[in-house]
């Protein structure tokens, strides 16, 4: 349940926002005056702050100034019944998230605190780098799957593409396990020399082998009660495999050079950017020990299968990097965002906040255009070049035109029919025959 603070001198506003918000299932707070508005915030977990401009002992102007010097990621939506555009604007300036005028409209009320209390929680995500964002379809169902399977100690094989989110999800399961108190290990099999990886998840004893001048507790024995995250496990070599096997299936470990048996209950979480079926075949994993890891498969799914979240992808990381580099807030064109939706993206989420970081530095004003997406992200595609070379009659000519220009639309609005068709000035029906005739599916894309 979100909380909300109503700050207000009036006790009819208060008790009217209390029935609205107490009805749609939010806690309320309430303070009659600035220092009592103040002094709830300080001493109250708030995920929302409702706070009338003007008010005895302390304005709310001065406030909204207090709280955000205290809690700057804490929404606060400024109330009055004088409201001007000045004042608005001026509150806006100050941090406040939106701004109300009485009388309150019950719709436009309910709109700005499910708005705010949703990005007070986006922001606490993304500010811990643990937010999976997105509304697609593709991502709901892996959000789905994270939700059913996260209360279980059911083992969990993460795959997809590098880049994607695998260690995002991972976090998920964790944080919304029965484990979430104990801790998550992440090992990263990758990065581990293989004749140190016994060792890395294991531990050893001292004198164990040329170095180990003391014992060392190895990662299954620091995540004993919570979540051991084993990543990029396709990596791992077939001795190692084996230690893996044997803990799974008797839950006791032993350390290297040492000979005591030593009981652990973790629960494994997996995650690999290969395709482990055929690294069995190649003799390079052991069959075995994936059925043990793949219990629940979660695939995350490329960039480029889901592009209509990278608008809010791009804008949540906007945000994150102006705040952490001490800059005013930048926006994305809508011009600009369809290049974006455009790209291939083949590093997928990592990629795309990487070019958004360097959009935000380079680009001088607080508006990034297409222009600066096209310098950051290089040259054009050699579309252009592939049609002109390809050879053949006019009429093969035009129809690979025809048919680069409409995929080029599609991918720039997220392959949503409608608004492609709008913007190519045809209607939906025309579009529909001329992607079936050029045999222009999403597909291509990689689903």
């Amino acid at each position: 349940m979100k909380t909300v603070l109503v700050a207000d001198d009036e006790k009819g506003v208060r008790d009217t926002i209390k029935m609205i918000l107490e009805y749609e299932k939010f806690d309320v707070l309430f303070a009659h005056d600035g220092p009592s508005a103040l002094s709830c915030v300080r001493s109250n977990p708030v995920d929302l702050v409702l706070l009338d401009i003007k008010m005895p002992g302390m304005d709310g102007m001065k406030v909204l100034e207090h709280i955000k010097e205290d809690q700057p990621f804490l929404p606060v939506v400024m109330i009055s019944g004088h409201g001007t555009i000045e004042t608005a604007v001026e509150a806006t300036k100050m941090g406040a998230y939106d701004f109300l005028q009485k009388p309150l409209d019950r719709e436009r009320l309910l709109i700005v605190v499910r708005n705010a209390t949703e990005f007070k929680q986006l922001k606490e995500s993304v500010e811990a780098g643990d937010a999976i964002l997105g509304s697609s379809e593709r991502i709901r169902e892996v959000l789905a799957l994270i939700e059913r399977v996260a209360p279980t100690d059911s083992r969990v094989l993460i795959t997809g593409e590098n880049g994607s989110g695998k260690e995002l999800v991972a976090k998920a399961l964790h944080r919304l396990s029965k484990r979430s108190r104990k801790p998550l290990v992440e090992v990263n099999c990758a990065a581990i020399p293989n004749d140190l990886i016994e060792s890395e998840l294991f531990g050893h004893e001292k004198g164990a082998f040329t170095g180990a001048s003391t014992q060392r507790v190895g990662k299954f024995e620091l995540a004993d009660g919570g979540t051991v995250f084993l990543d990029e496990v396709g990596d791992m070599s077939l001795n190692a495999q084996a230690k893996v096997l044997r803990a799974l299936e008797e839950g006791r470990i032993e350390r290297v050079g040492g000979n005591r048996q030593i009981s652990v209950d973790v629960r494994v979480i997996a995650a690999t950017n290969k395709n482990l079926r055929e690294a069995i075949k190649q003799n390079l994993f052991r069959e075995d020990l994936y059925h043990r890891l793949n219990v629940i498969p979660i695939h995350v799914p490329p960039l480029r299968e889901r592009r209509e979240d990278i608008p809010v992808l791009a804008g949540a990381f906007v945000v994150d990097i102006c705040r952490r580099n001490g800059m005013a807030v930048k926006t994305i064109s809508d011009v600009g965002m369809r290049k974006l939706q455009g790209m291939d993206w083949s590093g997928n989420v990592r990629e795309l906040r990487n070019t958004i970081e360097r959009l935000v530095i380079m680009t001088a004003g607080t508006s990034i255009d297409v222009v600066h997406v096209e310098s950051v992200i290089g040259p054009p595609s050699r579309v252009v070049d592939d049609v002109l070379n390809a050879g053949g009659t006019f009429q093969e000519f035009k129809d690979r035109a025809e048919a680069a220009f409409i995929k080029k639309k599609l991918e720039e609005h997220g392959w949503n029919i409608s608004r492609t068709a709008e913007d190519l000035a045809i209607q939906r029906s025309h579009l529909y025959n001329k992607m079936k005739k050029f045999g222009l599916t999403r597909e291509e894309e990689g689903r």
